[in-house]
Protein backbone atom coordinates (compact mmCIF):
# COMPACT_ATOMS: atom_id res chain seq x y z
CA UNK A 1 0.00 0.00 0.00
CA UNK A 2 1.60 3.41 -0.87
CA UNK A 3 2.13 6.13 1.38
CA UNK A 4 0.01 8.68 2.88
CA UNK A 5 1.82 11.23 0.63
CA UNK A 6 1.50 8.96 -2.13
CA UNK A 7 -2.12 8.96 -2.03
CA UNK A 8 -2.12 12.54 -2.31
CA UNK A 9 0.16 12.27 -5.79
CA UNK A 10 -2.27 10.29 -7.67
CA UNK A 11 -4.29 12.23 -10.40
CA UNK A 12 -7.34 12.13 -12.57
CA UNK A 13 -5.88 10.32 -15.85
CA UNK A 14 -9.07 12.01 -17.32
CA UNK A 15 -10.84 15.44 -17.96
CA UNK A 16 -14.70 14.98 -16.41
CA UNK A 17 -17.18 16.05 -18.65
CA UNK A 18 -19.73 18.49 -17.18
CA UNK A 19 -22.26 18.39 -19.86
CA UNK A 20 -23.33 21.87 -18.92
CA UNK A 21 -21.11 25.05 -20.23
CA UNK A 22 -20.24 27.89 -17.92
CA UNK A 23 -19.76 31.68 -18.75
CA UNK A 24 -17.07 33.42 -17.29
CA UNK A 25 -17.24 37.23 -17.30
CA UNK A 26 -15.65 39.30 -19.93
CA UNK A 27 -14.12 41.34 -17.52
CA UNK A 28 -12.77 38.74 -15.41
CA UNK A 29 -9.44 39.99 -13.40
CA UNK A 30 -5.69 38.71 -13.91
CA UNK A 31 -4.43 36.90 -10.81
CA UNK A 32 -7.62 35.29 -9.71
CA UNK A 33 -7.06 34.50 -5.93
CA UNK A 34 -6.64 31.41 -5.04
CA UNK A 35 -9.49 30.11 -2.29
CA UNK A 36 -9.47 27.90 0.39
CA UNK A 37 -12.37 27.10 2.45
CA UNK A 38 -11.52 25.03 5.77
CA UNK A 39 -14.74 23.51 7.51
CA UNK A 40 -14.23 21.87 11.02
CA UNK A 41 -16.83 19.46 11.47
CA UNK A 42 -19.25 20.02 14.92
CA UNK A 43 -17.35 22.93 15.73
CA UNK A 44 -18.78 24.68 19.18
CA UNK A 45 -19.17 28.44 18.64
CA UNK A 46 -17.08 29.67 21.23
CA UNK A 47 -14.55 26.57 21.00
CA UNK A 48 -11.49 28.53 18.86
CA UNK A 49 -9.51 31.44 20.76
CA UNK A 50 -10.74 34.23 18.29
CA UNK A 51 -14.44 33.71 19.65
CA UNK A 52 -13.85 33.24 23.25
CA UNK A 53 -12.49 29.52 24.02
CA UNK A 54 -9.54 28.54 26.03
CA UNK A 55 -8.68 25.85 23.74
CA UNK A 56 -5.33 27.25 22.28
CA UNK A 57 -5.55 27.92 18.30
CA UNK A 58 -3.19 30.41 17.00
CA UNK A 59 -3.04 29.71 13.70
CA UNK A 60 -6.56 30.19 13.28
CA UNK A 61 -6.75 33.09 15.78
CA UNK A 62 -3.80 34.54 13.54
CA UNK A 63 -6.34 34.32 10.75
CA UNK A 64 -8.22 36.05 12.66
CA UNK A 65 -5.74 39.10 13.19
CA UNK A 66 -5.14 39.66 9.71
CA UNK A 67 -8.67 39.34 8.71
CA UNK A 68 -12.45 39.64 9.72
CA UNK A 69 -14.48 37.87 12.14
CA UNK A 70 -18.08 37.29 10.83
CA UNK A 71 -20.13 36.95 14.28
CA UNK A 72 -23.85 36.77 13.09
CA UNK A 73 -22.95 33.83 10.16
CA UNK A 74 -25.80 31.35 10.25
CA UNK A 75 -25.52 27.22 8.44
CA UNK A 76 -28.17 25.02 8.62
CA UNK A 77 -28.01 23.04 12.11
CA UNK A 78 -26.29 19.60 11.02
CA UNK A 79 -23.66 19.16 8.32
CA UNK A 80 -24.46 17.94 5.01
CA UNK A 81 -27.70 20.73 4.47
CA UNK A 82 -24.83 23.40 5.22
CA UNK A 83 -22.47 21.51 3.07
CA UNK A 84 -24.89 21.53 0.16
CA UNK A 85 -25.39 25.25 0.45
CA UNK A 86 -21.75 25.85 0.99
CA UNK A 87 -21.27 23.95 -2.31
CA UNK A 88 -24.46 25.22 -4.17
CA UNK A 89 -25.19 28.98 -3.25
CA UNK A 90 -28.87 27.76 -3.12
CA UNK A 91 -31.04 26.67 0.11
CA UNK A 92 -30.71 22.97 0.72
CA UNK A 93 -34.43 22.43 0.45
CA UNK A 94 -33.45 23.33 -2.97
CA UNK A 95 -30.21 21.18 -3.37
CA UNK A 96 -31.37 18.55 -2.13
CA UNK A 97 -31.00 18.10 1.42
CA UNK A 98 -34.11 19.24 2.69
CA UNK A 99 -33.77 16.77 4.94
CA UNK A 100 -30.44 14.55 6.08
CA UNK A 101 -30.98 11.36 3.96
CA UNK A 102 -30.43 8.92 6.68
CA UNK A 103 -34.08 10.93 8.55
CA UNK A 104 -36.20 11.71 5.43
CA UNK A 105 -39.61 10.95 5.89
CA UNK A 106 -42.20 9.10 4.39
CA UNK A 107 -44.03 12.74 3.02
CA UNK A 108 -40.51 13.70 1.77
CA UNK A 109 -39.15 10.82 0.28
CA UNK A 110 -38.45 11.16 -3.87
CA UNK A 111 -39.72 14.76 -3.56
CA UNK A 112 -37.82 17.68 -5.23
CA UNK A 113 -35.46 18.91 -2.28
CA UNK A 114 -35.29 15.84 -0.86
CA UNK A 115 -33.10 13.48 -2.78
CA UNK A 116 -29.88 13.45 -0.52
CA UNK A 117 -27.50 14.63 -2.75
CA UNK A 118 -26.98 17.57 -4.96
CA UNK A 119 -29.62 17.92 -7.53
CA UNK A 120 -29.72 18.76 -11.10
CA UNK A 121 -31.41 22.70 -10.30
CA UNK A 122 -28.00 23.29 -9.03
CA UNK A 123 -24.62 23.22 -9.91
CA UNK A 124 -21.46 22.86 -8.15
CA UNK A 125 -19.55 25.61 -7.13
CA UNK A 126 -16.03 23.76 -8.27
CA UNK A 127 -17.84 22.90 -11.69
CA UNK A 128 -17.82 27.11 -12.40
CA UNK A 129 -14.84 27.93 -10.94
CA UNK A 130 -13.00 24.61 -13.33
CA UNK A 131 -14.69 25.93 -16.13
CA UNK A 132 -13.73 29.78 -15.17
CA UNK A 133 -9.82 28.19 -14.97
CA UNK A 134 -9.53 27.28 -11.48
CA UNK A 135 -7.69 23.96 -9.89
CA UNK A 136 -10.21 21.97 -7.93
CA UNK A 137 -9.68 20.50 -4.41
CA UNK A 138 -11.68 18.56 -2.07
CA UNK A 139 -10.03 17.02 0.79
CA UNK A 140 -11.91 15.15 3.47
CA UNK A 141 -15.60 14.75 4.58
CA UNK A 142 -18.52 14.63 2.03
CA UNK A 143 -21.50 13.12 3.57
CA UNK A 144 -23.18 14.39 0.20
CA UNK A 145 -24.46 11.02 -1.63
CA UNK A 146 -22.86 7.74 -1.81
CA UNK A 147 -23.05 6.95 -6.03
CA UNK A 148 -20.31 7.67 -7.97
CA UNK A 149 -22.64 10.29 -9.57
CA UNK A 150 -22.61 11.92 -6.16
CA UNK A 151 -18.73 11.88 -5.39
CA UNK A 152 -16.58 14.55 -5.30
CA UNK A 153 -15.48 14.10 -8.64
CA UNK A 154 -18.73 14.43 -10.23
CA UNK A 155 -19.05 17.80 -8.69
CA UNK A 156 -16.24 19.09 -10.57
CA UNK A 157 -13.62 18.28 -8.38
CA UNK A 158 -10.11 17.97 -10.24
CA UNK A 159 -8.50 16.07 -7.41
CA UNK A 160 -10.28 14.52 -4.22
CA UNK A 161 -9.51 12.48 -1.41
CA UNK A 162 -12.84 12.16 0.57
CA UNK A 163 -14.67 10.09 3.48
CA UNK A 164 -17.96 9.62 1.83
CA UNK A 165 -19.63 8.85 5.42
CA UNK A 166 -20.48 11.63 8.32
CA UNK A 167 -17.92 10.47 10.05
CA UNK A 168 -15.87 7.70 11.84
CA UNK A 169 -13.08 6.66 12.85
CA UNK A 170 -9.89 9.39 11.92
CA UNK A 171 -7.28 6.45 11.54
CA UNK A 172 -6.36 3.75 9.32
CA UNK A 173 -8.49 1.22 10.65
CA UNK A 174 -11.57 2.70 9.25
CA UNK A 175 -13.71 2.00 11.22
CA UNK A 176 -17.34 3.70 12.16
CA UNK A 177 -19.22 2.92 15.72
CA UNK A 178 -22.22 1.51 14.13
CA UNK A 179 -23.30 -2.06 12.74
CA UNK A 180 -25.20 -0.85 9.84
CA UNK A 181 -22.12 0.46 8.53
CA UNK A 182 -19.02 -0.57 10.52
CA UNK A 183 -16.61 0.27 7.20
CA UNK A 184 -16.16 3.92 5.89
CA UNK A 185 -15.78 4.57 2.29
CA UNK A 186 -13.11 6.66 0.35
CA UNK A 187 -12.20 7.80 -2.07
CA UNK A 188 -9.40 8.91 -4.06
CA UNK A 189 -9.62 11.25 -7.28
CA UNK A 190 -12.93 10.00 -8.56
CA UNK A 191 -12.35 5.86 -7.72
CA UNK A 192 -12.81 4.23 -4.29
CA UNK A 193 -9.67 3.61 -2.00
CA UNK A 194 -10.11 0.10 0.04
CA UNK A 195 -7.47 0.62 2.11
CA UNK A 196 -5.65 3.54 4.13
CA UNK A 197 -1.83 3.79 4.64
CA UNK A 198 -0.78 3.05 8.27
CA UNK A 199 0.16 6.09 9.20
CA UNK A 200 -3.11 8.07 8.30
CA UNK A 201 -4.78 10.84 10.31
CA UNK A 202 -7.45 12.35 9.02
CA UNK A 203 -6.06 15.83 9.80
CA UNK A 204 -2.83 15.28 8.91
CA UNK A 205 -3.26 13.30 5.89
CA UNK A 206 -5.88 15.58 4.47
CA UNK A 207 -4.10 18.90 4.59
CA UNK A 208 -0.62 16.80 3.12
CA UNK A 209 -3.43 16.48 0.22
CA UNK A 210 -4.44 19.58 -0.59
CA UNK A 211 -0.35 20.94 0.01
CA UNK A 212 0.87 18.29 -2.65
CA UNK A 213 -2.13 18.85 -5.05
CA UNK A 214 -1.38 22.19 -5.00
CA UNK A 215 2.44 21.55 -5.34
CA UNK A 216 2.14 19.61 -8.37
CA UNK A 217 0.28 22.13 -10.27
CA UNK A 218 1.45 25.72 -8.49
CA UNK A 219 4.29 26.13 -11.81
CA UNK A 220 1.47 26.44 -14.26
CA UNK A 221 -0.16 29.76 -12.93
CA UNK A 222 -3.39 28.79 -12.60
CA UNK A 223 -5.52 29.96 -9.52
CA UNK A 224 -6.87 27.14 -7.46
CA UNK A 225 -10.27 26.47 -5.12
CA UNK A 226 -9.43 24.16 -2.59
CA UNK A 227 -12.25 22.51 -0.27
CA UNK A 228 -10.61 21.03 3.10
CA UNK A 229 -13.47 19.94 5.00
CA UNK A 230 -11.88 18.17 8.42
CA UNK A 231 -13.67 15.26 10.11
CA UNK A 232 -12.19 16.92 12.99
CA UNK A 233 -14.17 17.83 15.63
CA UNK A 234 -16.63 15.04 14.98
CA UNK A 235 -17.14 12.06 17.09
CA UNK A 236 -15.85 9.72 18.25
CA UNK A 237 -12.48 12.01 19.32
CA UNK A 238 -9.30 11.00 18.21
CA UNK A 239 -5.69 13.03 18.17
CA UNK A 240 -1.89 11.10 18.24
CA UNK A 241 -0.36 10.34 21.28
CA UNK A 242 1.89 13.50 22.16
CA UNK A 243 -1.83 15.57 21.68
CA UNK A 244 -3.93 13.97 23.97
CA UNK A 245 -2.63 15.41 27.28
CA UNK A 246 -1.96 18.99 26.38
CA UNK A 247 -5.74 20.09 28.24
CA UNK A 248 -4.81 17.86 31.27
CA UNK A 249 -6.28 19.35 34.44
CA UNK A 250 -7.85 22.65 32.37
CA UNK A 251 -11.87 20.88 32.70
CA UNK A 252 -11.60 19.68 36.02
CA UNK A 253 -13.30 22.89 36.78
CA UNK A 254 -16.24 21.94 35.12
CA UNK A 255 -18.64 23.01 32.43
CA UNK A 256 -20.72 25.47 34.40
CA UNK A 257 -17.61 27.50 35.23
CA UNK A 258 -15.73 27.15 31.87
CA UNK A 259 -18.81 27.97 30.04
CA UNK A 260 -19.30 31.06 32.63
CA UNK A 261 -15.53 32.14 31.78
CA UNK A 262 -16.11 32.08 27.78
CA UNK A 263 -18.48 34.51 28.08
CA UNK A 264 -16.80 37.18 30.16
CA UNK A 265 -14.20 36.78 27.30
CA UNK A 266 -16.40 36.44 24.15
CA UNK A 267 -17.16 40.02 26.12
CA UNK A 268 -13.73 41.04 26.25
CA UNK A 269 -13.40 40.45 22.83
CA UNK A 270 -16.05 41.94 21.35
CA UNK A 271 -17.37 38.90 20.12
CA UNK A 272 -21.01 39.95 22.00
CA UNK A 273 -22.26 43.18 24.15
CA UNK A 274 -21.46 43.46 27.73
CA UNK A 275 -24.50 42.76 29.04
CA UNK A 276 -25.14 39.81 27.49
CA UNK A 277 -26.48 36.50 29.19
CA UNK A 278 -26.56 33.53 28.81
CA UNK A 279 -28.95 31.24 28.00
CA UNK A 280 -29.84 28.79 31.10
CA UNK A 281 -28.29 25.62 31.47
CA UNK A 282 -30.48 23.20 30.19
CA UNK A 283 -33.09 21.12 32.52
CA UNK A 284 -31.49 17.82 30.91
CA UNK A 285 -27.88 18.99 32.04
CA UNK A 286 -27.12 18.43 35.48
CA UNK A 287 -25.32 21.19 37.42
CA UNK A 288 -21.55 20.31 37.53
CA UNK A 289 -21.48 20.08 41.89
CA UNK A 290 -24.12 17.67 41.71
CA UNK A 291 -22.09 15.02 39.53
CA UNK A 292 -19.79 12.63 41.81
CA UNK A 293 -15.73 12.74 41.43
CA UNK A 294 -15.77 9.67 39.45
CA UNK A 295 -18.08 11.26 36.95
CA UNK A 296 -16.23 14.87 37.08
CA UNK A 297 -13.29 12.79 36.29
CA UNK A 298 -14.70 11.09 33.08
CA UNK A 299 -16.93 14.56 32.06
CA UNK A 300 -13.56 16.61 32.03
CA UNK A 301 -11.40 13.93 30.18
CA UNK A 302 -13.81 13.78 27.77
CA UNK A 303 -13.44 17.65 27.19
CA UNK A 304 -9.67 17.28 27.28
CA UNK A 305 -9.61 15.28 24.28
CA UNK A 306 -11.71 17.45 22.62
CA UNK A 307 -9.98 20.18 23.22
CA UNK A 308 -6.66 17.69 21.72
CA UNK A 309 -8.52 17.28 18.30
CA UNK A 310 -9.33 20.42 17.88
CA UNK A 311 -5.79 22.38 18.85
CA UNK A 312 -4.54 19.48 16.23
CA UNK A 313 -6.66 20.58 13.77
CA UNK A 314 -5.88 24.12 14.30
CA UNK A 315 -1.90 22.97 14.58
CA UNK A 316 -2.45 21.64 10.72
CA UNK A 317 -4.06 24.47 9.11
CA UNK A 318 -1.08 25.84 10.23
CA UNK A 319 0.96 23.52 7.78
CA UNK A 320 -0.98 24.72 4.85
CA UNK A 321 -0.94 28.42 5.48
CA UNK A 322 2.69 28.59 6.08
CA UNK A 323 3.27 26.48 2.85
CA UNK A 324 1.21 28.80 1.18
CA UNK A 325 3.40 31.62 2.48
CA UNK A 326 6.63 29.83 1.69
CA UNK A 327 5.62 29.26 -1.81
CA UNK A 328 4.63 33.05 -2.13
CA UNK A 329 1.01 32.08 -2.51
CA UNK A 330 -0.90 33.42 0.45
CA UNK A 331 -1.40 37.14 -0.48
CA UNK A 332 -3.26 35.99 -3.59
CA UNK A 333 -5.34 33.42 -1.19
CA UNK A 334 -8.71 34.62 0.34
CA UNK A 335 -9.27 32.04 3.40
CA UNK A 336 -12.60 31.27 4.69
CA UNK A 337 -12.49 29.37 8.01
CA UNK A 338 -16.10 28.30 9.53
CA UNK A 339 -17.99 25.66 11.49
CA UNK A 340 -21.03 23.31 9.45
CA UNK A 341 -23.11 23.73 12.85
CA UNK A 342 -23.37 23.84 16.45
CA UNK A 343 -21.88 21.62 18.75
CA UNK A 344 -22.85 17.47 19.27
CA UNK A 345 -24.44 16.83 22.15
CA UNK A 346 -25.38 13.02 21.13
CA UNK A 347 -23.40 10.41 23.49
CA UNK A 348 -22.91 7.36 21.47
CA UNK A 349 -23.30 5.74 24.94
CA UNK A 350 -26.49 6.81 25.11
CA UNK A 351 -27.70 5.58 22.05
CA UNK A 352 -26.48 2.43 22.57
CA UNK A 353 -28.44 1.54 25.25
CA UNK A 354 -31.54 3.18 23.62
CA UNK A 355 -31.09 2.42 20.17
CA UNK A 356 -28.87 -0.48 19.31
CA UNK A 357 -30.31 -4.13 19.66
CA UNK A 358 -28.70 -6.55 22.04
CA UNK A 359 -26.60 -7.97 18.89
CA UNK A 360 -25.64 -4.94 18.18
CA UNK A 361 -24.71 -3.52 21.40
CA UNK A 362 -22.63 -6.84 21.64
CA UNK A 363 -20.97 -5.88 18.40
CA UNK A 364 -19.93 -2.35 19.79
CA UNK A 365 -18.54 -4.01 23.04
CA UNK A 366 -16.56 -6.19 21.16
CA UNK A 367 -15.17 -3.96 18.24
CA UNK A 368 -14.36 -0.62 20.35
CA UNK A 369 -12.20 0.00 24.14
CA UNK A 370 -14.32 2.30 25.83
CA UNK A 371 -12.05 1.96 28.35
CA UNK A 372 -10.87 5.93 29.26
CA UNK A 373 -7.71 5.64 29.43
CA UNK A 374 -7.60 4.69 25.61
CA UNK A 375 -10.20 7.73 24.80
CA UNK A 376 -8.90 9.20 21.41
CA UNK A 377 -6.88 6.56 20.29
CA UNK A 378 -7.56 4.05 17.44
CA UNK A 379 -10.52 2.25 18.41
CA UNK A 380 -11.97 4.16 20.92
CA UNK A 381 -15.76 6.00 20.37
CA UNK A 382 -15.18 9.01 22.61
CA UNK A 383 -17.61 11.97 22.63
CA UNK A 384 -18.52 14.53 24.68
CA UNK A 385 -22.19 14.73 25.31
CA UNK A 386 -25.13 17.99 25.92
CA UNK A 387 -22.87 19.45 28.76
CA UNK A 388 -19.83 19.89 27.17
CA UNK A 389 -21.85 21.11 23.81
CA UNK A 390 -23.77 23.72 25.42
CA UNK A 391 -20.39 25.27 26.78
CA UNK A 392 -19.02 25.15 23.12
CA UNK A 393 -22.81 27.13 21.68
CA UNK A 394 -21.86 29.99 24.68
CA UNK A 395 -24.05 31.73 25.00
CA UNK A 396 -26.64 30.47 22.80
CA UNK A 397 -29.55 28.40 23.45
CA UNK A 398 -28.77 24.72 22.34
CA UNK A 399 -26.41 23.18 20.09
CA UNK A 400 -26.33 20.65 16.52
CA UNK A 401 -29.73 20.19 15.44
CA UNK A 402 -31.73 23.32 16.83
CA UNK A 403 -32.82 26.06 15.19
CA UNK A 404 -31.64 27.99 18.29
CA UNK A 405 -28.89 30.05 17.59
CA UNK A 406 -26.46 27.27 18.94
CA UNK A 407 -27.04 25.01 15.96
CA UNK A 408 -27.53 27.25 13.49
CA UNK A 409 -24.32 30.49 14.16
CA UNK A 410 -21.16 29.23 13.74
CA UNK A 411 -17.79 31.23 13.78
CA UNK A 412 -16.58 32.52 10.98
CA UNK A 413 -12.90 33.90 9.50
CA UNK A 414 -12.22 35.63 6.08
CA UNK A 415 -8.49 36.61 5.67
CA UNK A 416 -6.15 36.93 2.61
CA UNK A 417 -6.11 38.49 -0.80
CA UNK A 418 -8.45 41.82 -0.78
CA UNK A 419 -9.52 41.38 2.90
CA UNK A 420 -9.58 44.63 4.74
CA UNK A 421 -9.87 46.22 8.18
CA UNK A 422 -7.66 43.50 9.10
CA UNK A 423 -8.77 42.20 12.76
CA UNK A 424 -12.50 43.77 12.53
CA UNK A 425 -15.32 41.96 14.22
CA UNK A 426 -18.51 42.42 11.47
CA UNK A 427 -22.13 42.02 13.21
CA UNK A 428 -23.55 42.19 9.55
CA UNK A 429 -26.14 39.38 9.42
CA UNK A 430 -24.13 36.51 6.41
CA UNK A 431 -25.17 33.43 5.50
CA UNK A 432 -23.56 29.81 3.89
CA UNK A 433 -25.35 30.68 0.73
CA UNK A 434 -23.44 33.86 0.52
CA UNK A 435 -19.76 31.98 -0.34
CA UNK A 436 -20.83 30.58 -3.67
CA UNK A 437 -21.28 34.14 -5.02
CA UNK A 438 -18.60 36.04 -2.89
CA UNK A 439 -15.96 32.87 -4.57
CA UNK A 440 -17.93 33.48 -8.18
CA UNK A 441 -17.00 37.02 -8.31
CA UNK A 442 -13.84 37.06 -6.98
CA UNK A 443 -12.98 34.67 -9.26
CA UNK A 444 -15.13 36.93 -12.66
CA UNK A 445 -17.00 34.12 -12.96
CA UNK A 446 -20.93 34.12 -13.96
CA UNK A 447 -23.47 31.45 -12.43
CA UNK A 448 -25.30 29.28 -15.50
CA UNK A 449 -28.65 30.16 -13.96
CA UNK A 450 -27.81 33.68 -15.15
CA UNK A 451 -28.56 32.17 -18.52
CA UNK A 452 -30.08 29.17 -18.21
CA UNK A 453 -33.55 29.41 -16.03
CA UNK A 454 -34.40 25.18 -15.42
CA UNK A 455 -30.99 26.25 -12.76
CA UNK A 456 -32.33 27.21 -8.92
CA UNK A 457 -30.84 30.94 -9.02
CA UNK A 458 -28.47 31.88 -6.07
CA UNK A 459 -30.00 32.47 -2.67
CA UNK A 460 -27.09 34.10 -1.15
CA UNK A 461 -25.16 37.44 -1.40
CA UNK A 462 -21.54 38.29 -2.49
CA UNK A 463 -19.68 39.58 0.63
CA UNK A 464 -17.04 41.24 -1.71
CA UNK A 465 -18.09 44.68 -1.07
CA UNK A 466 -18.13 44.21 2.68
CA UNK A 467 -14.68 42.42 2.88
CA UNK A 468 -13.24 45.38 0.62
CA UNK A 469 -14.30 47.95 3.36
CA UNK A 470 -16.79 49.52 0.77
CA UNK A 471 -19.89 48.44 2.89
CA UNK A 472 -20.40 47.19 6.50
CA UNK A 473 -23.61 44.69 5.43
CA UNK A 474 -24.35 43.12 2.25
CA UNK A 475 -27.99 43.16 3.24
CA UNK A 476 -30.90 45.76 4.60
CA UNK A 477 -33.03 46.13 7.41
CA UNK A 478 -35.58 44.53 5.28
CA UNK A 479 -33.45 41.51 4.34
CA UNK A 480 -34.27 37.94 5.85
CA UNK A 481 -32.75 34.47 6.15
CA UNK A 482 -34.81 31.29 7.11
CA UNK A 483 -33.85 27.89 8.23
CA UNK A 484 -35.55 24.54 8.94
CA UNK A 485 -34.72 21.16 9.74
CA UNK A 486 -36.71 18.20 11.52
CA UNK A 487 -39.53 20.37 11.82
CA UNK A 488 -37.86 23.18 13.98
CA UNK A 489 -37.97 26.44 12.10
CA UNK A 490 -36.71 30.10 12.60
CA UNK A 491 -36.85 33.34 10.25
CA UNK A 492 -34.34 36.18 10.87
CA UNK A 493 -35.23 39.48 9.47
CA UNK A 494 -32.44 42.41 10.79
CA UNK A 495 -31.98 42.44 14.77
CA UNK A 496 -35.40 40.04 14.83
CA UNK A 497 -35.84 36.29 14.63
CA UNK A 498 -38.89 34.18 15.27
CA UNK A 499 -37.51 30.13 16.24
CA UNK A 500 -40.15 27.43 16.61
CA UNK A 501 -38.80 24.20 18.63
CA UNK A 502 -40.60 20.99 18.71
CA UNK A 503 -41.85 19.95 22.19
CA UNK A 504 -40.10 17.05 21.55
CA UNK A 505 -36.82 18.51 21.28
CA UNK A 506 -37.29 20.76 24.35
CA UNK A 507 -39.09 23.37 22.93
CA UNK A 508 -42.77 25.16 23.27
CA UNK A 509 -44.29 23.90 20.07
CA UNK A 510 -44.93 27.67 19.61
CA UNK A 511 -43.62 30.28 17.65
CA UNK A 512 -41.40 32.49 20.27
CA UNK A 513 -40.01 36.15 19.10
CA UNK A 514 -36.42 37.23 20.14
CA UNK A 515 -34.24 40.71 19.39
CA UNK A 516 -31.08 38.72 19.27
CA UNK A 517 -29.13 42.54 19.55
CA UNK A 518 -30.31 42.39 23.34
CA UNK A 519 -30.72 38.94 23.14
CA UNK A 520 -28.55 36.48 21.61
CA UNK A 521 -28.90 33.60 24.41
CA UNK A 522 -33.00 33.91 23.66
CA UNK A 523 -33.64 33.95 27.11
CA UNK A 524 -37.20 36.11 26.88
CA UNK A 525 -39.99 35.59 24.35
CA UNK A 526 -41.28 39.03 23.46
CA UNK A 527 -43.93 37.17 21.22
CA UNK A 528 -46.97 38.79 23.05
CA UNK A 529 -45.57 42.02 23.40
CA UNK A 530 -44.53 42.41 19.63
CA UNK A 531 -47.42 40.84 18.12
CA UNK A 532 -46.96 43.32 14.69
CA UNK A 533 -43.52 41.66 14.45
CA UNK A 534 -44.21 38.45 14.98
CA UNK A 535 -47.32 38.62 11.83
CA UNK A 536 -44.49 40.36 9.64
CA UNK A 537 -41.98 37.50 10.72
CA UNK A 538 -44.64 34.66 9.73
CA UNK A 539 -45.63 35.90 6.51
CA UNK A 540 -42.08 35.84 5.68
CA UNK A 541 -41.93 32.32 7.30
CA UNK A 542 -44.64 31.27 4.46
CA UNK A 543 -42.47 32.93 2.25
CA UNK A 544 -39.25 30.38 2.97
CA UNK A 545 -41.50 27.42 3.13
CA UNK A 546 -42.91 28.14 -0.87
CA UNK A 547 -39.99 29.93 -2.04
CA UNK A 548 -37.85 26.93 -1.20
CA UNK A 549 -40.12 23.37 -1.28
CA UNK A 550 -40.20 23.03 2.75
CA UNK A 551 -41.99 20.31 3.14
CA UNK A 552 -43.13 20.12 6.80
CA UNK A 553 -43.35 16.92 9.15
CA UNK A 554 -42.23 15.65 12.38
CA UNK A 555 -39.42 12.70 10.56
CA UNK A 556 -35.64 13.42 11.84
CA UNK A 557 -34.37 12.84 15.23
CA UNK A 558 -37.28 13.90 17.62
CA UNK A 559 -39.92 11.88 16.03
CA UNK A 560 -40.31 9.65 18.95
CA UNK A 561 -41.18 12.46 21.11
CA UNK A 562 -43.11 15.01 18.93
CA UNK A 563 -46.40 14.50 17.46
CA UNK A 564 -46.44 16.07 13.73
CA UNK A 565 -47.51 19.68 13.48
CA UNK A 566 -49.00 21.20 11.03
Amino acid sequence: MPSRRSIAAVTLTAMLGFGQSFIVAADSPKGKPNILLIIADDMGYSDIGCFGGEIKTPRIDSLAKSGIRATNFYVAPTCSPTRSMLLSGCDHHVAGFGNMDELVGPKQKGKPGYEGYLNDRVVPVAKVLREAGYHTYWAGKSHMGYEPSQWPAAMGFERDFSLLQGGGSNWSDMTYPNPAHPKLTFTLNGKPLDKLPDDHFSSEAYTDFIIKSNEEHKADGKPFFAYLSFQAVHSPFAAPDDWLDKYKGVYDRGYDAVRAERLERMKELGIVSKDTALSPRLPTIPAWDALTPEQKKLSARRMEVYAAMLANMDHHIGRLVDHLKQTGQYENTVVVFLSDNGAEPVELATLVDTVFSADAKKWFFENFDTRPENWGRKGSATDYGAAWAQVGSTPFRFYKAWTAEGGIRSPMVIAGAGVKNAGAIKTAVMHATDLVPTFLELAGAKHPSETDKKLAPLRGKSLTPLLTGKTESVRTEEDWIGEELFGNRMIRQGDWKICRILKGAGGTGEWELFNLKHDPGETKDLAKQEPEKTKTLLALWDKYVEENGVILTDDGPFKAKAAPQK
